[in-house]
């Protein structure tokens, strides 16, 4: 029986699926440590409450105690970006297999990052960190505006502001606190469409790529509340078409010197056709985009990603058969949810092209992020239906708020 150990720090719902899809996997026994324990533990065969489960030496602790009661771990995983690092450090200090602490630190330090994607010769913004108000003024200058700043181990767009001006710069510098001991990174504005790049990696070689496009990107979302937003995959991703960000994507990998794991990239194509790389995360794709990969595949991707992270495969084939959209919703208005208008008209009209939902609910506060109060996945063979029924939701369907 192999005991792994999956670290989060409450039990939130997407969490919980991919503890389930460990569970479901032969021989195993997984052992949760949380911050807040689970209400629903029948995917795991114990919980162990730490105090902190962004802190590696609440990690080890909590992993000592699991040793001393099932034994060796066989592996120690968690999703969380902001929990990589740790659990690479934790890995090492008990000779656990998996990402080690210099390649998690690459992968999590955005400016870091993109050092080494430079120093390869890889394609990515110019960038900056800044420990000073005239580190930024020296950045624009160089650059010119605007310029994106974000904090160096941001997720998302968390945090993440696009600076017009020397009035935005300086309100922004106030803000952050730019300092030696609070440095913030500064990056070139990348224009073009804006994509993501997921892949199952197994010793360094892409095993399964996945592409998907933003529409718009994220950071137009944030900064324009009455956007609503559409992820989509189409179904063609293998076309010469696709073939400069499939060489891209494992140049990117091997630069970083990533063994087995799950990434999610997010690139640019610029007007030119040239590539330019926003940064990668190795960690699940958030934005619906794993529930993407399985209805554009038919296949369960939870199950892939823990058969990857525990048995470092990933069993094919997979055919990429439909295209497929998910499409946030979401309007300007109040705080709480009071209802939703057209849903029922829009779903007659479309049919089985609705696969997947979450509708906001009345009472729902209204969420900060771009994925807005609720969403709906569309999915059809043909990448041009799916684009039409995304259409049709945004003429049929809004969110209303009190």
């Amino acid at each position: 029986m192999r005991t792994i150990v999956f670290v989060a720090p409450f039990p939130m719902a997407a969490t919980l699926r991919f503890c389930r899809a460990l569970a479901a996997l032969p021989d195993v026994q997984l052992v949760g440590l949380f911050q807040q324990p689970p209400l629903q533990r029948d995917a795991f065969a114990h919980v162990e409450r730490i105090d902190d489960a962004l802190d590696p030496e609440s990690i080890e602790a909590g992993c000592r105690r699991v040793i001393a009661r099932f034994g060796p771990l066989h592996r120690l995983l968690g999703v969380l970006e902001n929990l990589q690092e740790q659990l690479a450090q934790v890995r090492e200090t008990l000779g656990l297999p998996g990402t080690r602490v210099a390649t998690a630190r690459l992968f999590r330090d955005k400016a870091a990052m993109k050092d080494a994607l430079r120093a390869a010769g890889l394609p990515c913004a110019r960038h900056h960190l800044l420990t000073s108000n005239a580190d930024a003024h020296a950045f624009v200058a160089e650059v010119g505006y605007p310029i994106v700043v974000k904090p160096p181990a941001g997720a998302g767009c968390q945090a993440t502001y696009r600076v017009k001006d020397d009035a935005d710069l300086e309100r922004c510098l106030t803000e952050a606190r730019v300092s030696a001991t609070r440095p913030t990174l500064a990056e070139e504005f990348l224009v073009g469409e804006e994509h993501s790049f997921d892949t199952l990696t197994v010793d360094g070689q892409i095993q399964l790529a996945s592409i998907t496009r933003y529409l718009p990107t994220p950071l137009q979302v944030m900064e324009n509340p009455w956007i609503q937003w559409v992820v989509l995959a189409p179904r063609e991703v293998q076309g010469p078409e696709w073939a400069d960000i499939h060489a891209l994507g494992q140049q990117v990998i091997t630069a970083l010197g990533l063994g087995t794991s799950i990434t999610h990239m997010e690139w640019f194509r610029r007007a030119d056709g040239s590539l330019a790389i926003g940064e990668i995360a190795a960690r699940p794709p958030g934005a619906r985009i794993m529930n993407l990969i399985g209805w554009t595949h038919d296949r369960d991707p939870w199950a892939a990603w823990a058969r990857l992270m525990v048995d470092s495969v990933v069993e094919g084939p997979w055919d990429r058969r439909y295209a497929a959209a998910a499409v946030f919703l979401r309007q300007p208005g109040g705080r709480t949810v009071r209802g939703l208008t057209g849903i029922q008209e829009a779903q007659d009209a479309m049919g089985a092209l609705v696969v997947d939902k979450q509708l906001p609910r009345a009472g729902q506060h209204r969420s900060d992020g771009y994925e807005g109060e609720g969403w709906v996945i569309l999915r059809h063979p043909d990448t041009k239906v799916v684009l039409e029924g995304v259409r049709r939701l945004f003429r049929t369907v809004r969110v209303e708020y009190a």
